[in-house]
């Protein structure tokens, strides 16, 4: 068995040799009494998992369910749905947005929740410039970037209130279609997963500012259609078309310094840096 042993209380009487297992057990809960409409290409559950959201190839593209226990019951369609097919949504960090990306204009459509209500925001002043293949909330839910199958593939917005303002592109662009995008969880870097070299454009946060920072030195070999970090930040998540099929990055802080008269990228340390071949407690930044 792979299962591990459990371990027994003490006192529980078992005989000798007997042996118990653990196992994880994954039970199928009833259906929705209402089924989403189709093929179910985007989902998400809300922080606080009251709420999943499933975006669909079929009219009303949207349905939203509220869960009580182990039952999911379908809420009221919103009064205005998206305009065609969903490939993709997301929450807020706090649950009272949701991002519907779709394949018509506006080609996104961002949703306030109140209670049980999904009301439709106004659409921002300037819009993706195609269908949305991704979307992704910063932490502090004060942005909001959107990956989509036009130049400039990238479209980041700045919440404010209910108002979701475009920002200046990065200086930076990815190179091909915007197919899947994350936020780090301290929200200092944004990955965007993409179909040309070099599949992979990781973005550095400071502000407003979305700085490209260098491409890994190993790279995905084909399109790459999303990525995600784990929830300590630590590793980076890349999945492509071609084997091995993903990709997992070590996440570390490097900065470049001169140190002895060598100029190289270099790992903070508690008491000072590193990089492959020196170690130093002093540096000279450039």
């Amino acid at each position: 068995m792979d299962a591990p042993v459990e371990k027994i209380q003490a006192g529980f009487p078992i005989s000798r040799g007997q042996v118990f297992y653990k196992n994880t057990i994954f039970t199928k809960l009833a259906n929705p009494a209402v089924a989403s409409a189709g093929f179910c290409s985007g989902f998400t559950f809300s922080p606080d998992g009251n709420f999943l959201a499933i975006g669909h190839y079929t009219s009303p593209y949207l349905t939203i369910y509220k869960r009580s226990g182990d039952t999911f019951t379908k809420l009221a369609n919103p009064a205005t749905l998206p305009t065609d097919y969903c490939y993709t949504c997301a929450f807020s960090p706090d649950g009272n947005f949701l991002a519907i990306g779709h394949y018509t204009s506006p080609y996104l459509t961002i949703y306030k929740r109140s209670g049980d209500t999904f009301t439709k925001l106004a659409n921002p002043a300037t819009l993706p410039t195609d269908y949305c293949y991704a979307c992704a909330f910063s932490p502090d839910g004060n942005y909001l970037a959107v990956g989509h199958n036009a130049s400039p593939f990238i479209t980041i917005y700045k919440r404010s209130g209910d108002t979701f303002t475009k920002l200046a592109n990065p200086a930076t662009l990815p190179t091909g279609n915007g197919r899947g995008c994350a936020f780090s969880p301290d929200g200092k870097l944004l990955a965007v997963a993409h179909n040309t070299s070099p599949f992979v454009t990781i973005y550095k946060v400071e502000g407003d500012t979305f700085a490209k920072l260098l491409n890994p030195v190993n790279l995905p070999t084909g399109d790459a259609n999303v990525c995600a970090f784990s929830p300590d930040g630590k590793l980076l998540a890349v999945a492509y078309y071609y084997s091995p099929y993903i990709l997992i990055y070590h996440v570390e802080t490097k900065f470049s310094a001169v140190v002895n008269g060598v100029t190289g990228l270099y790992i903070a340390l508690e008491n000072g840096i590193e990089n492959s071949t020196v170690k130093a407690n002093y540096i000279q930044t450039l």
